[in-house]
């Protein structure tokens, strides 16, 4: 008997594959989801900031050596032209290494190293050296900077990349690296000014039009970990609530385990520390690190305001930084 032609034999046959598909679906459902990268090793260098010992020197400015599972990474370039490339030979930090730079933002105290230090490497042939500079949009927009000293980044970008380099501009959040963002422009959800750079400074966008320079292109790393997030900023004129809640809500909504870099606290009255401080606290901030525009009174009330300690709450200084497991190393001088 042809068995092909018997319904009760072709119907247990379908059965069969039903079956047998059935229970390969229910495999592949069983297979747990990609989990997000989290850095496992995780190292932050001050290289500029005000405080400075013997063995630095001391500017108003911010930058930061960063590397997180052995991606190294600059994070803003210092104010005067030599100062990143001096407290590096001085803290015996190797540059040659380190394909990328992020700018936080367009202001001299944060960019005036680039070109210095791009051009030092090339010199001694890494090519692939600070060969990458990422921005925030908004940074190459016309500013009025009149006898502020500050370099136009339109002119600065032509220059890197006359040496070389590129510059990268980002709109939104990006993974450099597993588990390592940074956040793009910040969406400013809460009214802080922490971009108060003096009366009348504008901006004119694309359209012609002149309006109130907010520093619209600010940004910061974020570095994803077991422990929580681990934020680094230049000055955070976005806000830091504003940029904590924005990594948060991109990124990964964990606890914040520790808050790096300037911040722009010194100008805050009681009542706006107080708001700041309970803010940190709800988003769990274990540890703090205020350097460069922070403002040390301003970091002294948030450590008492958020119940933080001489461990976990510092001043920093250059050489400085944080470790993923050790926590904060302020810095020999601000101890």
């Amino acid at each position: 008997m042809d068995m092909r032609s018997n319904p009760l034999t072709v119907s247990v046959t379908s059965l069969r594959w039903t079956l047998a598909l059935a229970l390969c679906l229910t495999s592949f459902a069983t297979i747990p989801a990609a989990q997000p990268h989290r850095v496992q090793s995780l190292e932050v260098k001050v290289l500029s900031t005000m405080l400075a010992d013997m063995d630095g020197i001391g500017e108003w400015g911010f930058s930061a050596l960063v590397i997180a599972d052995g991606h190294r990474i600059l994070f803003d370039t210092g104010a005067r032209p030599e100062t990143v490339r001096n407290n590096a030979r001085e803290l015996r930090v190797d540059l040659t290494n380190i394909p990328d730079v992020i700018l936080s933002h367009n202001h001299g105290d944060h960019t005036g190293g680039l070109i210095t230090l791009r051009r030092s490497v090339r010199d001694e042939k890494h090519l692939a050296a600070l060969a990458v500079t990422h921005v925030g949009e908004g940074i190459f927009l016309k500013r009025d900077v009149s006898g502020r000293g500050w370099q136009r980044m339109d002119l600065v970008r032509r220059e890197y990349e006359a040496l070389g380099g590129k510059m990268i501009v980002h709109d939104k959040p990006r993974e450099l690296y597993p588990g390592i963002w940074i956040t793009g422009p910040v969406e400013r959800v809460y009214p802080e000014r922490n971009f108060g750079i003096g009366p009348g400074i504008k901006v004119q966008m694309p359209d012609g039009s002149l309006v109130e320079d907010t520093i619209a292109e600010d940004m910061s790393l974020v570095i994803d970990t077991d422990r929580g997030l681990v934020v680094l900023t230049g000055c955070g004129h976005a806000g830091i609530i504003n940029t904590l809640q924005y990594a948060r809500t991109k990124i990964r909504a964990a606890p914040v385990h520790a808050v790096i870099g300037g911040l722009h606290l010194f100008q805050l009255d009681e009542e706006h520390l107080r708001w700041t401080a309970a803010k940190l606290k709800e988003f769990g901030v274990e540890n703090f690190l205020g350097a460069h525009c922070t403002g040390l009174e301003a970091t002294y009330r948030i450590r008492e305001l958020c119940g933080l300690s001489r461990k976990t709450a510092a001043v920093s200084a250059v050489g400085g930084g944080f470790k993923l497991g050790e926590g904060l190393h302020p810095g020999s001088i601000s101890k």
